[in-house]
């Protein structure tokens, strides 16, 4: 049994019998509670004793010297207060590190060791690692801009070059951290090599403080590329504003943090033009649109062309899709859908949900027979993967499969596009 064990089970003992147990202890206190004594001379550090930076291709080593007792503790922290991943052998006679040391930075190493007989020892050490063997450095953007949203707002992740191999975008994906208070499981999805989104299992909490940071600077990430230090990021939520637009039932309810607020007569897309189903999340809001329907591929002069002033237009798709003021279908609201797509209603409803949403508010639409909303090529359609397939899209998790297209080559663009023209918006 460990020595540790005993002690700590002779220290069991001193609690219940009292000070009849005082010689459990008498053999063994003195050495515990006296300070650790050096372990200079009892283990070794594959550092060169010359200070040279230490090269970054090899990990970092410290055994026992001569079998003179063993390490029980190693601790490696970078300047920045990362630590250093490692592993203690079983015999206490090795630790190694685990993950890459990182480039251009200092590490202070405390290694905590036990004498054979029990006696705690330490040894400190500090060092300074090579610098990056390449100035391409891979930094990383984070999304979106610092602010308030609503909780269907997910962060994104825009690298600098593209990362394509799996074990690439495992070392990118643990490096880049997203916190929330109060906590939430959530989980990295790759879009493409270089667009990375990150969102919770269910929407983010009301009032919730939401931090993004990047552990990636001097970090090897493949080849000779390292990372490079990154601006982080912070947003909140406000409310929880979800509206659900029923298409076959002409209405739209919408709730705040779970209980309805309003009830709207609504008109969708009709036939044709039916309104894509799914979850949206508000883009951007828009008090005066001019809406002309040459813009989403409709021939000018058909029977299905416009050229209309809209107002109090919130946007939910970058294609053209829109809640928005219009008083030329009020008498087919909440009984009929005749738009192109988008979700009309009176000029009064549209201007109270125009000052009652934000960014980052969710829009669903069920019952419409349309198009199922995509992922990533259309505004935010994140939360139309469900949580298993939202999993298959992490480098850790599932290998980082990825479902859009890679947005390097304007394919991604070309698909919007191609989106409005299949699926008139407006």
């Amino acid at each position: 049994m460990p020595r540790y064990r005993t002690v700590a089970g002779c220290a069991l003992l001193l609690a219940s019998l009292g000070a009849g147990a005082a010689a459990c202890g008498s053999t063994d206190s003195g050495k515990l509670s006296s300070h650790p004594y050096n372990a200079a001379d009892q283990v070794s550090f594959g550092v060169a004793k010359d200070k040279k930076p230490v090269p970054l291709n090899k990990p970092l080593e410290i055994t026992a010297k001569d079998g003179d007792g063993r390490i029980t503790d190693v601790t490696a922290v970078d300047t920045a207060g990362h630590h250093l991943a490692g592993e203690l052998a079983a015999d206490g006679l090795r630790w190694h590190s685990t993950a890459p040391l990182t480039a251009g930075t200092h590490y202070t190493v405390h290694v905590s060791t036990e004498n054979d007989d029990g006696k705690p020892g330490s040894r400190k050490l500090s060092f300074d690692t090579a610098r990056p063997p390449s100035t391409k450095q891979l930094k990383v953007s984070f999304g979106p801009h610092a602010g308030e949203y609503g909780v269907g707002e997910p962060i994104t992740a825009q690298l600098s070059t593209p990362v394509k191999a799996p074990a690439a975008r495992a070392v990118v994906e643990r490096s880049l951290k997203v916190s929330s208070v109060p906590a939430t499981e959530g989980s990295w999805y790759w879009v493409d090599s270089t667009h990375l989104h990150y969102r919770p299992q269910e929407y983010w909490p009301a009032h919730a403080t939401v931090k993004a940071t990047s552990n990636l600077a001097g970090v090897k990430v493949d080849g000779k590329l390292y990372g490079g230090a990154s601006k982080p990021l912070s947003i909140t939520t406000g409310d929880s504003v979800i509206a659900v637009t029923d298409a076959s039932a002409h209405r739209m309810k919408v709730y705040r943090n779970g209980k309805e607020i309003n009830d709207l007569p609504v008109t969708t897309g009709k036939p044709g033009f039916e309104t894509r189903e799914g979850i949206k999340v508000v883009l951007e809001k828009q008090a005066f649109v001019q809406m002309r329907s040459a813009t989403v591929g409709i021939a000018a002069g058909s029977s299905d062309s416009y050229d209309l002033p809209v107002h109090w237009a919130t946007r939910v798709t970058w294609s053209g899709e829109y809640v928005h003021a219009a008083p030329w279908s009020v008498g087919s609201q909440g009984s009929a859908n005749t738009s192109h797509g988008c979700t009309g209603m009176s000029t009064d409803d549209a201007e109270w949900f125009f000052d009652t949403v934000r960014p980052g508010d969710v829009v669903k639409v069920v019952n419409s027979e349309g198009d199922e909303m995509t992922p990533f090529d259309n505004g935010i359609g994140d939360w139309n993967l469900d949580w298993k397939e939202w999993q298959k899209g992490s480098a850790i998790q599932g290998g980082g499969s990825t479902t859009g297209t890679d947005k390097n080559d304007g394919a991604s663009t070309q698909n919007v596009v191609q989106a409005s023209r299949l699926r008139p918006a407006v």
